[in-house]
């Protein structure tokens, strides 16, 4: 997920503070998850982050996270 949220947030020319008052979760939530400090993501949080980013929450989740929904 890390690599697919921060491509996605600077594509969308969004800082981590922007994203997160966007999406309503903690701006430290979206840097563990960039930066591989948090493997695993609440299912809500990754349906806010991809609601605030326009994207399905499939995009935000690696193929291996995606073979277990």
């Amino acid at each position: 997920m890390n690599g697919q949220l921060r491509r996605l947030r600077e594509q969308n020319a969004l800082s981590r503070k922007d994203l997160a008052e966007i999406a309503g979760v903690d701006e430290s939530t979206i840097y563990r998850l960039e930066n591989g400090r948090s493997r695993k993501a609440m299912p809500r949080t990754v349906r806010q982050l991809a609601r605030a980013l326009g994207v399905e929450p499939q995009v935000l989740l690696s193929e291996q996270t995606r073979m277990f929904l």
